[in-house]
């Protein structure tokens, strides 16, 4: 178990590429399991979360390679039809192995996925799914056993939530009905660009899906799909993440391999804020500078295109040491303020109340032993740490490990004194 040591106050400037994206790749590899001919993905960043989803087709039989970024998979005959729960208990995200597990096999046990820090993430859109295309469903002993002995068929199906649509309850939908008989109708799907990457990605392998990137898929089933090569596209929550660092504490940041289009929102936000954003080689590089008079600002999540609940966190950070009174409003998980506590130790400013935190800007943070709790709030603690004085002990680095492909690495890159060693405390503080 890691730590990260940062010691705060210096300015970063340089440049630095972003990473593919993780949210992207998973449902990708996953559906590398459509196809008994190998499937050759770049830019698949190396995270945890990427590694385990190879451990678990590895698991299930398939050949996997994988060499600086660039992963191949073959699933030969004989793949299995049940993943254990040892094997998918740590990333939820597992569940994205249902549409193509079932698609191909006709049958599949997955272990319902356990709690979420952020908050409630139920599977039963992806059941209500796959059973409109004639699979059965019944849950036993914690695990969903699935089964469409007949194949699965084509239908209309509308994936609305409470929350707005699920990203990957379409994804799963999408991958069950590409070898479904007829054509399926995804109404209420998600527009992510991610959703869009996995679906051009099933199309390379023969697939015929129309309409990704808007509230309404098409998908024409087909008999088999073969193997293709893809490229994973950059992470916008990594890109999102440098762009707030750069605006937090820099001398200017330069990000390439990013994608202007996936970025909108994020950009409106801190142009809307006072600070320098600018675009060049046909958006595929960014330049960030914090403004001369920064403002405060007020942030509403929603599903895509709307401003991502993966960068509030990060968002409040910025807010944190910024003029006035923001407003950060998370409508998707309203729990999704655990970071605020620790931020608060620093010497924030922030007022939680019914998934609304009202952020009143300070001068400037301290540094102070803090505990991440998921991903992003991890991101935002360590955006804090860059900004604050004194030096910062972030614990329970595992979290960032999760999405962030050697952001240490990165950091010192571009100025930042960080540094990452064994945390002697681990086992006291995951007790």
């Amino acid at each position: 178990m890691d730590k990260l040591i940062v010691e705060g106050g210096y300015k970063l400037k340089g440049s630095l590429n972003i990473s593919g994206s993780k949210n992207a790749s998973l449902p990708i590899l996953a559906a590398s399991l459509l196809t008994d001919e190998p499937v050759r993905i770049s830019r698949v960043p190396d995270v945890s979360d990427t590694n385990y989803m190879l451990q678990i087709l590895s698991q299930l039989g398939a050949s996997v390679e994988r060499s600086s970024g660039t992963v191949r998979i073959e699933n030969a005959d004989g793949i299995s039809s049940s993943a254990s729960y040892e094997q998918v208990r740590k990333m939820r995200a597992s569940i994205c192995l249902l549409g193509p597990m079932l698609a191909r096999m006709k049958r599949c046990t997955l272990p319902l996925p356990g709690g979420c820090v952020i908050g409630d993430r139920p599977v039963d859109l992806h059941v209500r799914a796959v059973q409109a295309l004639g699979a059965r469903v019944r849950v036993k002993g914690g695990n969903l056993h699935i089964e469409a002995p007949n194949g699965l068929v084509g239908t209309t199906v509308d994936m609305r939530g409470d929350n707005g649509p699920t990203v990957l309850g379409t994804d799963n939908l999408m991958m069950a009905a590409v070898l479904a008989r007829g054509t399926t109708v995804i109404e209420s799907a998600a527009r992510e660009p991610e959703v869009v990457d996995l679906a051009n990605f099933l199309n390379k392998m023969g697939a015929r899906i129309e309409g990704a990137g808007s509230r309404t898929i098409t998908v024409h089933g087909v008999e088999s799909l073969h193997g293709c090569e893809h490229t994973v596209i950059p992470d916008r929550i990594e890109a999102g993440t440098f762009m707030v660092a750069g605006a937090m504490i820099s001398e200017g940041l330069t990000l390439n391999r990013v994608c202007r289009e996936h970025l909108k929102a994020i950009t409106e936000m801190l142009l809307e804020c006072g600070h320098k954003v600018e675009f060049f080689n046909d958006g595929e590089s960014v330049f960030v500078q914090p403004g001369a008079n920064p403002r405060s600002g007020k942030i509403n999540t929603a599903p895509y295109p709307g401003f991502p609940t993966d960068m509030q966190a990060q968002m409040t950070a910025l807010f944190a040491i910024t003029p006035g009174i923001s407003v950060v409003r998370d409508s998707i998980f309203p729990q999704r303020f655990m970071h605020c506590s620790e931020l608060k130790r620093m010497g924030a400013n922030i007022r939680v109340d019914s998934g609304t935190a009202v952020i009143t800007g300070v001068d400037g943070l301290s540094a102070a032993p803090v505990m991440a709790s998921d991903l992003r709030a991890s991101a935002a603690l360590v955006l804090a740490a860059l900004a604050a004085e004194g030096t910062t002990e972030i614990h329970r680095l595992y979290h960032i490990d999760r999405g962030y492909e050697m952001l240490d690495e990165k950091l010192l890159s571009i100025g930042a004194h960080v540094k990452r060693v064994p945390d002697v405390e681990a086992g006291s503080v995951e007790a």
